[in-house]
């Protein structure tokens, strides 16, 4: 079932039924967590083979649940060197990325996506099938009912776009030019004039002809994870509290 781990008292690792929990390396599993069991979808049917795959050097604290998937076809999957804090939820199929930092009793409704190196503030609900895009911060006590995009700052019941994950991105690297072009970029889309005509759509064709910021790597980066956002079978983005549509 898993490599070298360290458990702390009444956790349960894996369960009895069809399928597989795999647990890499240097990972902790605090005290009274439940990893690996099956899930809560009433759309799982006994006998059906499961999956958990989890990487190498999570903290994955007390209370914590994380569950297999809910069919033969997909797999519950978490990544590395993430800290998933106390009494955390990560439901069926959810896929984890790298580097992220849960606090207390973050949510995760299944089939949701979280890309790498985002942030929650505590008691954070995601909805299912929602996509959490890097470097993205979600405030404490947010219900998360759509896409955030990539370095993106959401708030609120329901979450709202508030900004940039400004102090995210000088944490993890991002040079002040590069912030300077996101910040650029997200007034264009989402802070347009009061007299201004332009839909949402429009400003975002506006912004991906404008070659100086379009080219920049993480400003690209920022567009493609939006346009995701609306592909069939998405949830669209959190909206902007003044945002024209």
């Amino acid at each position: 079932m898993c490599c070298s781990h360290f458990s702390g008292s009444g956790a349960i690792l894996g369960a009895d039924i069809p399928g597989k929990t795999i647990i890499g390396e240097n990972n902790v599993i605090g005290h009274h967590a439940v990893v690996g069991v099956k899930c809560q979808d009433l759309k799982y049917k006994s006998g059906d083979e499961i999956f958990l795959h989890i990487g190498n050097n999570n903290e994955i604290r007390e209370y914590c649940s994380i569950h297999r998937s809910s069919k033969c076809c997909d797999c519950t999957v978490i990544g590395d060197n993430n800290l998933i804090m106390g009494s955390c939820h990560i439901a069926h199929d959810c896929r984890i990325g790298n580097n992220n930092i849960f606090a207390n009793n973050t949510l995760f409704a299944g089939h949701v996506v979280v890309e790498d190196s985002i942030h929650t503030a505590g008691a954070v609900v995601v909805h299912q099938f929602c996509h959490i895009g890097s470097f993205s911060f979600l405030g404490g006590g947010s219900v998360v009912t759509q896409d955030v995009p990539r370095y993106m700052m959401v708030a609120g019941d329901r979450a709202e776009l508030r900004g940039l994950n400004l102090e995210g991105l000088r944490r993890n690297g991002f040079s002040d030019a590069e912030v300077r072009r996101l910040r650029k970029a997200y007034r264009k889309v989402f802070m347009p004039t009061i007299d201004s005509q332009s839909n949402f759509e429009d400003r975002l064709a506006e912004l991906e002809r404008e070659i100086e910021l379009s080219e920049t790597p993480p400003v690209s980066n920022m567009v493609e994870s939006i346009r995701m956002s609306f592909n069939q079978g998405r949830r669209g983005i959190c909206k902007f509290r003044s945002w024209n549509s």
